[in-house]
């Protein structure tokens, strides 16, 4: 989410974790691309009146870079035009503030159904014969919080990344709790396998691939 407005932010925040999301806010449109580039996400939020960089110039720059992220606009502007400069930048949805937040959460989640091909393919994510169905709620090797991994299979995640996004938990250089994790992960979807799919890249992370 990149928006400026602290109560607006805090607020939408809120209810998008209390609804299951993982949620990263940025303040400006700078830090807001920063992160809409670095990282894979399911969706954006963004602003129009934003510090730094306006939330037109994130989008274009985002759809430059072949971003395909769901994009929604939060904008106090009603404009006809307005909408559809957006939307011709790049955004997928736009939405007037004030706003419902069920609203809000309904376009998301919406937006989301969309981006994915096949309801078949948003119900299931498949690395290397390992598969998350999130309606049956398992996993075919059997497994424990294992799809943020799947989320970035390919990626080398640090353990401070596995940390907020899986527990929303502020980095501790002194806590094992990820080490015991992936041990445990190992242990339920590598074991009895030829092809290891959870791999240490020292110094760095964790990364899931197959091969």
């Amino acid at each position: 989410m990149i928006e400026d407005d602290e109560k607006i932010s805090a607020f939408v925040t809120r209810g998008l974790k209390q609804a299951g999301f993982g949620v990263d806010h940025a303040a400006d449109g700078e830090n807001g691309l920063q992160l809409g580039l670095s990282q894979r996400y399911d969706a954006a939020i963004i602003d129009l009146m934003l510090p730094k960089l306006d939330g037109l110039s994130v989008i274009r720059e985002l759809r430059k870079q072949q971003s395909n992220i769901p994009i929604i606009v939060l904008s106090a502007k009603r404009e006809v035009e307005e909408r559809v400069q957006c939307l011709e930048a790049g955004s997928d949805d736009y939405m007037v503030k004030p706003f419902a937040f069920s609203e809000l959460l309904a376009r998301l989640q919406a937006l989301r159904r969309r981006a994915d091909s096949t309801a078949a393919e948003a119900s299931r994510l498949s690395v290397g014969g390992l598969t998350l169905d999130f309606v049956k709620r398992n996993v075919e090797r059997d497994g424990l919080a294992i799809e943020f991994f799947m989320r970035n299979a390919g990626r080398v995640v640090s353990k401070t990344l596995i940390l907020e996004h899986v527990w929303d938990y502020h980095f501790d250089p002194q806590t094992n709790v990820v080490d015991v994790l992936v041990c445990r992960l190992r242990a339920k979807i590598d074991k009895d396998f030829a092809q290891p799919l959870l791999h240490t890249i020292r110094g760095v992370g964790y990364v899931l691939k197959s091969a």
